[in-house]
């Protein structure tokens, strides 16, 4: 790996959508916003818990109708994770939350694709789509998600699992992605961020998943920590969000350094920056801000960004 490779592998492009972006969208295609302007908009990204967050996080998808929004949407995210040094990128996008307010499939992935497909030509960054489900919506929709996914043959490397945690384990979704690993997808879940370390054991050992999104509360549980360690299954963990969503205060409260010298491969990722408080590099600044985050300590981060990611570089 050379020393100016990073990858970011936990990134909702949905997440992506910047306050400008909205209200321009918003004139393309004739929808009422319910704020005012830009500030009015920005005052509302104060968040208590994960699920306000989504709550906002939703309404302002109205905007994304078209091809055309979500190659903006994703080229607009490429351009500025480049310049936070971003090398490759690997990015979840959430179907279900577009098809079931009627924007057809094929348009949310003809659009992000197309972002893709020109992403190393344009900003120098390689990339790769997940199709994640919403572990809040029934379990029959995923399978039909999949489904739809497979029949259109659309250009995804792998399956993830995300939106709120608690109440909705792991354990649902067996069969489905059985079937994303029969059809050689990659397989990811989001796992100990609000949920409990059971989550992770859930994920990994009934999904079978490659990669623990979060996870930061996998110190709970000295066993679970041994096995992630003794696998190197990647956890990419994204401090901002952590601080917003108020699972950790500040970033210093986050145990970024005890879980390096524990030996677990940990990754530096912004999530949902334009809700968050940034993209990776305000992660990383962020994090030698609050905790005295070293060179040495940031190497080893992207490092293990590169090894945990689906390509070889």
């Amino acid at each position: 790996m050379s020393n100016d490779q990073l990858a970011e592998l936990h990134l909702h492009i949905e997440g992506s959508l910047e306050p400008p972006l909205i209200f321009d969208l918003a004139e393309r295609n004739a929808i009422a916003l319910p704020y005012n302007d830009i500030d009015e908009l920005r005052a509302k990204y104060e968040f208590t818990d994960l699920q306000s967050f989504l709550d906002l996080y939703y309404a302002n998808m109205a905007v994304l109708q078209t091809a055309e929004d979500f190659a903006d949407l994703a080229r607009a995210y490429f351009r500025r994770t480049a310049q936070a040094g971003v090398t490759h990128a690997e990015i979840f996008f959430d179907p279900q939350a577009h098809t079931e307010r009627g924007v057809p499939l094929d348009a949310v992935v003809e659009g992000l694709a197309d972002a893709c497909a020109s992403s190393e030509r344009e900003f120098c960054v390689t990339s790769g789509l997940i199709a994640s489900i919403l572990r809040d919506k029934p379990v029959l929709h995923a399978n039909q998600l999949l489904d739809d996914l497979l029949a259109m043959q659309a250009p995804i490397i792998g399956l993830g699992l995300d939106s709120a945690e608690v109440g909705y384990p792991p354990s649902l979704f067996v069969d489905v992605f059985a079937k994303a690993r029969a059809e050689g997808l990659h397989v990811v879940a989001h796992a100990g961020e609000e949920g409990p370390p059971d989550y992770i054991w859930q994920a990994l050992d009934l999904l079978k998943v490659e990669r623990i999104d979060h996870g930061v509360r996998c110190l709970e549980d000295e066993a679970l920590v041994n096995r992630l360690v003794e696998e190197q299954i990647p956890l990419t963990v994204c401090p901002l969000s952590n601080v917003r969503l108020k699972v950790i205060d500040n970033v210093e409260q986050l145990p970024l350094r005890q879980m390096l010298e524990r030996g677990l491969s940990v990754s530096i990722n912004s999530d949902d920056p334009a809700y968050f408080g940034g993209y990776v590099d305000d992660n990383f600044s962020a994090l030698e801000a609050g905790m005295g985050l070293t060179a040495a300590e940031r190497k080893q981060l992207a490092e293990n960004s590169i090894r945990a990611s689906f390509v070889t570089v």
